[in-house]
């Protein structure tokens, strides 16, 4: 249940996440936002190695302790691992395999993102967990898939938007200053991919229920990657290919409508340069915005009053807008097109967008009380649902903060058999 009492959407569901770094725990971090028992499974320290999921110590920035000192808990981890319990196991050991098996035949889904073999070679893959639970929905996350020429690659957020055809659209024109390849400012494959597998797992639940059949799902990041390319993508299928036109970087600019993308206007008070987005998304708002402008008979002109027209004329119409578009400062401009209802928007810093009243009111920050801070706030889930909200009582987990707790409720497993486990180097 949720912190109102009332029962989450995925209350019952157990999950064992074996994932690490980002699009397995994102994935992960969602269900149990819905309610799931999330277990992450992480290595236990041992000599020089810290032990836990990589990106514990992917700062700074890190958590500030009661003392005022940085802790080991990196912000990256904190943003990707709420509302789960911490458990250390090592995989590489005969009886931490053995645990392993022991954890699944309980479980309803197993989340793993280690290369495509290793899990094999510990007697954790598909085929060996179905045989103990049959019912077990099983998902891998690699960069490249189970089949296929690139395997056995590693994969990487950085190098799937680069070969999955991202970088080739992000970033400014190839002919102005500061054009060439652009990555995104976050690793968006990697969040892609685990928000496509929480769908793929939630329906292979479903399937579950209604058959007791678990079955394996086979996320790729540059499957996604490719997916992601939306639009564009069938731009290129459907006709660029017929015809030799690849989609290449437009910059701030929309491949398929105008206008559509960042302008700048006149500079503020200090005389520093501001930008707004200006997003018309069809021939009516484009007759407001020329309104607005000052300009209507632009709406009127043959090459511009619809978006067809105005895709073709581009080139005349941008640098027209551009003119206009200098001419009043951003706080004008950004209050006559929300008057008219024009699509625009302010291009904020992320100080502004987390004291925006909006985003404010949405409540997506929240305050957690952590083991080592009083006071910790993350972005929040975007998820809003009357009947069965998202929980928030489990801040991220120190490393291995749960290991006996769910020993105990998942196995029935006494401080004997933990010493026992312990001993072994299980955990």
């Amino acid at each position: 249940m949720n912190e109102s009492g009332r029962r989450n959407a995925l209350d019952g569901i157990r999950i064992l996440d074996c994932s690490r770094v980002l699009a397995g725990p994102w994935c992960t971090q969602t269900l149990a936002d819905l309610g799931a028992d999330v277990i992450k499974v992480e290595r236990p320290r041992s000599g020089s190695h810290p032990g836990g999921d990589d990106t514990r110590g992917w700062g700074p920035p890190f958590l500030r302790g009661r003392d005022g000192q940085d802790t080991a808990e990196a912000a990256y981890y904190l943003g990707a691992n709420r509302n789960k319990r911490s458990i250390t196991c090592d995989l590489s050991t005969p009886a931490g395999q053995a645990l392993i098996r022991e954890l699944a035949a309980q479980a309803d889904v197993f989340v793993e993102n280690y290369k495509v073999g290793d899990m094999a070679r510990y007697g954790l893959d598909f085929a060996s967990l179905h045989a103990i639970n049959p019912r077990l929905v099983y998902c891998s996350i690699t960069g490249f898939g189970q089949t296929g020429p690139y395997k056995d690659r590693a994969g990487y957020d950085y190098a799937v938007q680069g070969m999955g055809g991202l970088m080739s659209i992000t970033g400014e024109r190839d002919d102005l200053p500061g054009g060439g390849p652009q990555k995104v400012g976050v690793a968006v494959a990697d969040l892609f991919t685990g928000l496509y597998a929480t769908v793929a797992i939630q329906a292979a639940l479903r399937h579950a229920e209604r058959t007791g059949e678990g079955q394996h799902v086979d996320m790729a990041l540059l499957d996604t990657q490719v997916a992601m390319l939306a639009n564009l993508g069938a731009n290129y299928l459907v006709r660029g290919r017929e015809d030799g036109q690849v989609p290449g970087r437009a910059g701030n600019a929309h491949a398929n409508i105008v206008p559509y993308q960042v302008f700048e206007v006149a500079p503020d008070a200090n005389g520093q340069a501001q930008h707004i987005i200006l997003a018309v998304g069809n021939d009516g708002q484009f007759a407001k915005f020329c309104e607005v402008a000052g300009r209507p008979e632009l709406a009127s002109d043959e090459r511009f009053a619809r978006n067809q027209n105005r895709v073709r004329h581009r080139a005349v119409l941008v640098p027209e807008l551009e003119r206009i578009l200098k001419t009043r400062g951003k706080a004008d401009w950004l209050a006559a097109l929300e008057a008219a209802k024009v699509p625009c928007g302010a291009i904020n810093n992320l100080a502004e967008v987390f004291a925006d009243p909006h985003v404010q009111h949405r409540g997506m920050v929240q305050r957690w009380q952590h083991p080592l801070a009083d006071a910790v706030d993350l972005v929040a889930s975007p998820i809003k649902m009357s009947a069965t909200p998202v929980r928030s009582d489990l801040p991220p987990p120190l490393l291995g903060e749960h290991t006996e707790q769910v020993l105990h409720e998942w196995l029935g497993a006494d401080a004997a058999r933990v010493a026992q486990l312990r001993a072994a180097g299980a955990i």
